[in-house]
C-alpha cells in the first residue's frame, strides 16, 4: 500500500475516478514508477460484500446523485433523474459491467468517411486508427483474460444462449457464439472461474469477472506507488495564470474540502461527470470552463442505440440463470445502408431478475398483459440490442441553470434525442429479434424501450484539430498541455460495440505516452 501522498506534493499525476479508464491508467503509471494518487467519488466495497440482489445492490453501488433529464427520450420521462445506471464506488463501472469485450471495427474509426456528412450527425472521423490500437488491444485482451484471445477458452452457453443460437441458425446468421468476454472461463490471473451466478450487473462476487477494483487498483497500490482516496468526491480542477493546471479540489466523506496539487491531471469520471467538472472548473481565464476553446465539451452526448427483446416459451427457460451476456450475434454489425441506416448493431443475451424485469418492462402498466408477463417469468428468454448511435450537438451534458449538488456545485442537466438513424436501427433490431424468438417457437415476444444509460460516450471528444473536439490522439486536451481526459467521454464516436475494451485499450497507450512525456520533461 503507497503510503498516503501529502496534499502539497505536486509531483503526483491525479486521475479523478477509478473506474475502466482511471483505475488502468493509474496502475500502468504506478507500474512504470510514476506517482500517482486516483480521487474516487464512491466507497470502496470490496467484492466479498457485494449484495446478489438487485435493489440492494442498486442501493449499494448506484451514482444516486441529483441529476436531470431533457430532449426527446423515453429515459426523460420513466427515468428523469436517471439517465445513467452507473457505479459510485471504488472499480466504478467495471463492477457493474456485462464483460463483453469487443474490439472496434476498422470502419468505426472513419465515421465521416465512410458514412458520409448525415444531416443532423455531428460526424467526425477518430484521429487514430485500428491499426494504431492494435498492438494496445492485444494487450487490454491479455489483462482483462478475454474469452476467445490469447488462447482462452469461450463461457459455456446458458438455456438463454441456446435460445438465441437456435434462433440465429434459423435466420441464417452465422457470427454467433458465448462472445468475447473479461471472465474468467477457468482460473486465472489469481481469480477464480465464473461460477454462473447470474448476478453480473450486481459485482461479481467471486473476482472472476474483470473489475479494477479488484485487478487493476490492488496490482497498482502494490507498487507502492498508488494511493486511492475513497469518498473523495472532486469539486473542481485549478489552474496558475500560464493554464496549467495545477490542484484538485475534493470533499472528502465529512464534506470537508481539501486541495491535492498535481504534476497532471486525468479526468475518468464516466460521460456525465467528467465534462461537468471541465465546466465546474471555469475561471476568468476559461469562462466557458476548462479545455473547452471548441465549445465541444459536454456536447456529442452517445449512449448507443439499446432496447431489449424478450419472449415467452411454452416451457421454462430459467434465463437468469448462467453469465448475464454470454451470447452474442455479431452479424448485424456491419455498416450496411442498404438497410436503411448506417452503422450496426450486436444483438447479446440479457437477462434481468424479477424486481428489474417488473421495473423496465412497462407494457403499459399494471395490467393483463403486464401481469402475465410477469407469470410467464420462468419461461422467459432475452437479448439486447447494442448499436451504434449518432453523435449530434444538441445531445449534450450542460449544468443546471438553478439546482446545486450539497458542495454548492451545478448539477448535470443530461439531454438526449434520438437521431432518425438511431430510431430506424433499433426497429430493425425489434423486427429481427422478434423473427429470431418466433422462429425457435416463442409464443409472444415484446420490445422494450432503453433503460438508463451505460454506455456514456462522447462529450469530451477526441478530434484532430482544436477547434472540433476536445483532447488529441492522446486524451491530452487541445487547451492545456497537463489536462488529460482518460474514460469513454474522449470517444469520437460510439462504434456498436460494448465500449469498456476500448477504455482500457486508450489507458494503456495513453499510461504509455504520459510517462514518456514525463521522463523527457515535456509535461
Amino acid at each position: 500500500m503507497a503510503a498516503p501522498y501529502d496534499l502539497n506534493d505536486d509531483s503526483v499525476v491525479v486521475i479523478i475516478g477509478s473506474g475502466a479508464g482511471g483505475g488502468t491508467l493509474g496502475n500502468e503509471l504506478a507500474q512504470k514508477g510514476v506517482d500517482v494518487v486516483i480521487l474516487e467519488a464512491g466507497a470502496r466495497i470490496e467484492h466479498e460484500d457485494f449484495i446478489n440482489d438487485e435493489w440492494d445492490s442498486f442501493a449499494q453501488l448506484a451514482w444516486l446523485d441529483n441529476r436531470t433529464t431533457g430532449g426527446g427520450w423515453r429515459v426523460h420521462k420513466d427515468f428523469p433523474n436517471l439517465p445513467a445506471w452507473i457505479v459510485k464506488a471504488v472499480g466504478g463501472t467495471t463492477t457493474h459491467w456485462a464483460g463483453a469485450s469487443l474490439r472496434f471495427q476498422e470502419h468505426e474509426f472513419k465515421d465521416l468517411t465512410h458514412y458520409g456528412k448525415i444531416e443532423g450527425a455531428n460526424l467526425l472521423d477518430w484521429p487514430i486508427t485500428l491499426v494504431d490500437l492494435e498492438p494496445y488491444y492485444a494487450k487490454a485482451e491479455d489483462k482483462m483474460g478475454v474469452t476467445r484471445t490469447n488462447g482462452i477458452e469461450g463461457l459455456p452457453g446458458n438455456n438463454n444462449f441456446k435460445i438465441l443460437k437456435a434462433g440465429a441458425d434459423k435466420l441464417g446468421y452465422k457470427d454467433c457464439h458465448t462472445g468475447n468476454m473479461a471472465i474468467n472461463s477457468a482460473d486465472r490471473d489469481d481469480r477464480m472461474s465464473c461460477q454462473q451466478t447470474g448476478f453480473c450487473f450486481q459485482g461479481c462476487k467471486w473476482g472472476a469477472k474483470w473489475s479494477t477494483l479488484y485487478t487493476e487498483i490492488p496490482k497498482g497500490e502494490a507498487t507502492g506507488k498508488l494511493e486511492v482516496r475513497p469518498n473523495s468526491h472532486v469539486v473542481k480542477i485549478e489552474h496558475d495564470k500560464t493554464g496549467k493546471v495545477t490542484a484538485v479540489v475534493y470533499a472528502d466523506k465529512d464534506g470537508k474540502l481539501h486541495s491535492q496539487k498535481a504534476r497532471i491531471v486525468a479526468v475518468a469520471g464516466n460521460s456525465i461527470e467528467s465534462p461537468r467538472l471541465l465546466l465546474n472548473s471555469a475561471s476568468s481565464m476559461f469562462p466557458d470552463g476548462l479545455a473547452n476553446s471548441s465549445g465541444q465539451v459536454g456536447k456529442n452526448y452517445m449512449r448507443h442505440t439499446t432496447g431489449s427483446v424478450y419472449a415467452v416459451f411454452e416451457k421454462p427457460v430459467h434465463f437468469y440463470r448462467g453469465t448475464t451476456m454470454a451470447g452474442i450475434i455479431r452479424d448485424e454489425a456491419k455498416h450496411d445502408p442498404s438497410r436503411g441506416f448506417v452503422g450496426g448493431y450486436e444483438l447479446e443475451t440479457l437477462a434481468l431478475g424479477v424486481p428489474f424485469m417488473a421495473a423496465f418492462l412497462d407494457p403499459g402498466g399494471w395490467g393483463r398483459s403486464f401481469t402475465s408477463a410477469m407469470d410467464q417469468y420462468a419461461n422467459m428468454a432475452g437479448l439486447w440490442i447494442v448499436g451504434e448511435d449518432m453523435p449530434q450537438e444538441q445531445n449534450r451534458v450542460a449544468l443546471h441553470g438553478e439546482l446545486k449538488d450539497k458542495y454548492g456545485m451545478p448539477i448535470p442537466d443530461v439531454s438526449f434525442t434520438d437521431h432518425p438513424n438511431d430510431i430506424a436501427m433499433r426497429n430493425h433490431a425489434y423486427k429481427q429479434g422478434m423473427a429470431l424468438y418466433a422462429a425457435v417457437g416463442a409464443t409472444r415476444s415484446f420490445p422494450t424501450p432503453p433503460y438508463p444509460s451505460t454506455h456514456n460516450l462522447g462529450t469530451n471528444r477526441m478530434s484532430e484539430k482544436a477547434q472540433d473536439g476536445v483532447v488529441n490522439k492522446w486524451g491530452q486536451t487541445h487547451d492545456i498541455k497537463n489536462l488529460f481526459v482518460s474514460d469513454g467521454s474522449q470517444f469520437t464516436t460510439g462504434a456498436a460495440e460494448n465500449p469498456t475494451l476500448t477504455i482500457v485499450t486508450l489507458a494503456i497507450r495513453q499510461a504509455e505516452h504520459i510517462a514518456g512525456e514525463m521522463a523527457s520533461g515535456t509535461i
